[in-house]
């Protein structure tokens, strides 16, 4: 017995030495959390820090919706939008910081500016964890980094996902209810999260139904009993969704609208959006999918090549969601943005798989990405915000020593630069307006359109006499010679000069101009 005891006890530590425990390697002990990282740190502090100084490097401007169709309408949620198309759900987003900034007495303009654009990209830093957690329980932590480097890199991530458009939302949650979608795994029993941030991102954007509807049917095919995903699943979460997003929008409103269908009807079987412009057919497999992926193209290409069978959904989805649209005649970048996330995660396989080429593959994305980044995000369309903030001393002239009152005439395409929720004072504001037409009039024609069709005739029926003359006109510098008689008769002299793009289109000039009326 006291051999046996001597033998047991051979060789442990004694009471004053510390006991090490043997590190357990089996993924159930294993503290995912703590171990992830990023350069050295965690992907969460990481990508939060990353995304606000991505917020803050974009001082451009993109499209009229990251103002028109949020901002503007938080700031002042009496506003009706046209006919019902667009809803109120996404803008009331905004409208409660905007309150909360109000009770607390700092609602400045550059914080109402300013904050919803931070919560864009908390957002957007939530979702890049997920996409990495993601991939990580897929695909394992090397094509979870390298996923993670390319969604951070992506250049029109960056240009895009701090701005307060409905599709940078759209996008956040898409990623959000892919994180929770079983992709990986046959448990279809718990599903209620994924569902009810697709939902959400539907009432957000009707259009989000395109990418989630590959996915949805894959679930449905999977699932054992599919009666039951459908009726306790299904159906109660877009039921809740629709309800909370139909009584918000009867608020604001004033009577009931089911804002879905018609966003739908207009834009999809009437197809309004051809009024803004329109595409060829092959437009988003030539030119908007290259532009909007860039660099990440090659190795996308060869990432597709690896495609696993739990993945090849994914890779129906963008397909899918490009052809879809595809068939719609006006197109935009932004449209297919909520697929370029699903994009990366073929990209981190293709970069865990360049073991030869990948820190020349990776320095080659960084750099490009970087280059477009940095171009878009800092210099071009820089001259709507810039003009913006030069205006806003306007808002100190609360009590004008002498008539007239400060009025700006904005003699640009419509919708070119933000409005209030960029001044934040009663200052009166013009611009040429063009909504769309509803009403199936065959010779109809917007203001905009008749403004540029002859200038000095509407500027002339618009203020018959000089007493009803703006104190400020703003135009593009293709517009100044035009117009150079109504501005010299008036005695308007040249106040302020930015610049706006290297790449001037059509009306759009590559600088803007800032007229100020002398007065006796």
């Amino acid at each position: 017995m006291e051999r046996i005891r001597a033998r047991f006890l051979f060789g442990l530590p004694t009471s004053s030495e510390p006991v090490k425990l043997r590190t357990r390697k089996s993924k159930l002990y294993s503290k995912d959390k703590a171990n992830d990282g990023f350069f050295g740190g965690s992907v969460t502090v990481f990508s939060v820090i990353f995304r606000l100084v991505n917020c803050l490097l974009v001082q451009t401007s993109f499209v009229p919706d990251e103002y028109w169709q949020s901002l503007e309408i938080s700031h002042g949620m009496s506003w009706e939008w046209r006919e019902g198309i667009r809803g109120y759900s996404y803008p009331l987003f905004f409208a409660v910081i905007y309150k909360i900034l109000h009770l607390l007495r700092y609602d400045t303009v550059q914080l109402l500016i300013l904050l919803p654009r931070v919560a864009q990209a908390l957002l957007t830093a939530l979702a890049d964890v997920k996409l990495y957690h993601l991939v990580r329980r897929s695909e394992g932590p090397d094509v979870a980094k390298w996923t993670f480097f390319c969604q951070l890199c992506s250049w029109f991530t960056w240009y895009c996902c701090t701005r307060t458009l409905t599709n940078s939302m759209e996008t956040t949650l898409t990623v959000l209810a892919l994180y929770y979608y079983p992709l990986c795994t046959d448990k279809t029993h718990n599903s209620w999260k994924y569902l009810s941030l697709v939902s959400w991102a539907v009432v957000v954007r009707p259009t989000a139904l395109v990418v989630w509807l590959p996915l949805l049917f894959h679930h449905l095919w999977r699932a054992e009993n599919k009666l039951k995903l459908i009726t306790h699943q299904g159906l109660p979460v877009a039921a809740a969704a629709l309800v909370s997003s139909a009584l918000i929008d009867c608020i604001f409103y004033g009577k009931w609208i089911f804002v879905q269908w018609n966003f739908l009807k207009f834009n999809i079987f009437h197809n309004v959006g051809k009024f803004y412009g329109t595409h060829p057919w092959h437009w988003y497999l030539t030119q908007g999918f290259v532009a909007v992926i860039g660099p990440h193209l090659p190795v996308f290409l060869h990432g597709c090549s690896l495609t696993s069978t739990r993945h090849r959904v994914l890779l129906i989805t963008i397909i899918w969601t490009l052809l879809v649209y595809s068939f719609l005649a006006h197109k935009e970048f932004r449209f297919i943005y909520p697929v370029l996330p699903f994009c990366m995660i073929f990209c981190g396989m293709s970069l865990a798989q360049l073991r030869a080429w990948r820190s020349c593959a990776a320095c080659a994305l960084l750099v490009l990405n970087l280059a477009a980044a940095f171009y878009t995000g800092l210099v071009h369309q820089r001259g709507v915000l810039d003009l913006m903030a030069h205006l806003q001393h306007l808002c100190d002239i609360t009590d004008p020593p002498s008539p007239p009152e400060p009025e700006v005439l904005f003699l640009m395409p419509c919708h070119s630069t933000p409005f209030y929720s960029h001044l934040h004072c009663p200052v009166r504001l013009r611009f040429l307006e063009c909504p769309p037409d509803l009403t199936g009039k065959q010779d109809y024609v917007d203001e905009a359109a008749l403004f540029y069709a002859d200038p000095l005739r509407w500027l002339g029926s618009s203020y018959p006499n000089t007493s009803m003359l703006p104190t400020h006109v703003v135009l593009f510098d293709p517009l100044e010679k035009e117009i150079s008689a109504f501005l010299d008769g008036n005695k308007f002299v040249k106040e302020a000069e930015l610049f706006h793009t290297h790449l001037p289109e059509g009306r759009v000039g590559r600088k803007i101009f800032v007229y100020k009326q002398l007065h006796s």
